[in-house]
């Protein structure tokens, strides 16, 4: 135990003293900044995302997505802005410049895309959970389940040797991840995501559900945003779309039924089944 936390200190040190680790983005400063304005309008707001065309095509991309939901396509950062909320932009901004904060590059044993890919659908399929059960953030679901997996991406570009340890002995000995996580690190993807969240001073109930959305019942505080990351994420794998080698044989935490107020197991099923054809069309505007 002593030496797992002996190792556990040393990682989260690393991270806290490491110069390169990527500041505040300067995007996420500047739209933070506007929106605390009450003046600030869509077409000013508009015309700062707009510096950053790779950020418009992702929010484009979220926008006129199945899984969010929205009734007709849109085509523009205005008209985003303006049917999505000043609210959801920044949170979709926030999350977007995070994981653009840490994007890696793609090689043997990380696909990039389909990293993003997996974030994106689970992000989409919280938001969309949220708004079904009545969750009244469903901004927030979205950025959770966008940031949920960023430990992981942390792991792979800042401890590239122990990320090929970790590969290798999930490949060799069955072992899953998080188990291989604490076996080589001492701290698993979850707190790594967490303490990064923390650092940045993104609100506490966005490092809890980043912290737990692998046993969501476990959390003794708030735990029904970590739920709905966990549901949307646990979908991605039975539906075997957006998903990801990390969460192979995802172990469905039922204690999220009465936080959820799913009502029962069976109950839950159904709720389930009833994405699977949102989940389907979903990666088809992926593809296009």
């Amino acid at each position: 135990m002593i030496e797992v936390e002996s190792r556990s200190n040393y990682y989260k040190n690393f991270l806290r003293n490491v110069q390169n680790l990527p500041s505040i983005p300067y995007m996420m400063i500047e739209v933070t900044k506007l929106l605390d304005n009450p003046k600030t309008s869509a077409s000013e707001l508009g015309f700062v995302i707009s510096r950053d065309q790779g950020l418009v095509a992702k929010i484009l991309t979220v926008a006129n997505s199945p899984l969010y939901g929205l009734p007709r396509r849109v085509s523009t950062i205005e008209f985003a802005i303006v049917i999505l909320g000043f609210d959801h932009i920044k949170n979709i901004v926030i999350a977007l410049s995070m994981i653009e904060a840490f994007k890696n590059i793609t090689e043997k044993k990380w696909n990039r895309k389909t990293f993003w890919v997996h974030s994106l659908v689970t992000a989409a399929a919280a938001k969309r959970i949220a708004d079904d059960i009545g969750y009244p953030k469903s901004g927030e679901a979205f950025t959770a389940g966008l940031l949920h997996d960023l430990g992981i991406s942390v792991i792979q570009r800042y401890f590239k040797d122990e990320f090929a340890a970790i590969c290798d002995l999930v490949e060799n000995q069955q072992m899953s991840f998080v188990s291989a996580e604490n076996e080589i690190l001492g701290i698993t993807h979850q707190e790594i995501g967490s303490f990064l969240a923390e650092k940045w001073n993104l609100p506490k109930i966005l490092s809890d559900s980043m912290l737990n959305h692998h046993e969501p019942s476990k959390n003794k505080g708030d735990n029904v945003l970590s739920a709905i990351v966990h549901l949307a994420d646990f979908m991605t794998q039975k539906f075997g779309i957006g998903n990801f080698s990390w969460d192979e044989n995802y172990t469905l935490d039922e204690g999220i039924i009465p936080i959820l107020r799913l009502g029962n197991l069976d109950y839950l099923n159904k709720f389930i089944d009833s994405y699977e054809t949102l989940f389907k069309h979903q990666i088809e505007s992926l593809k296009i």
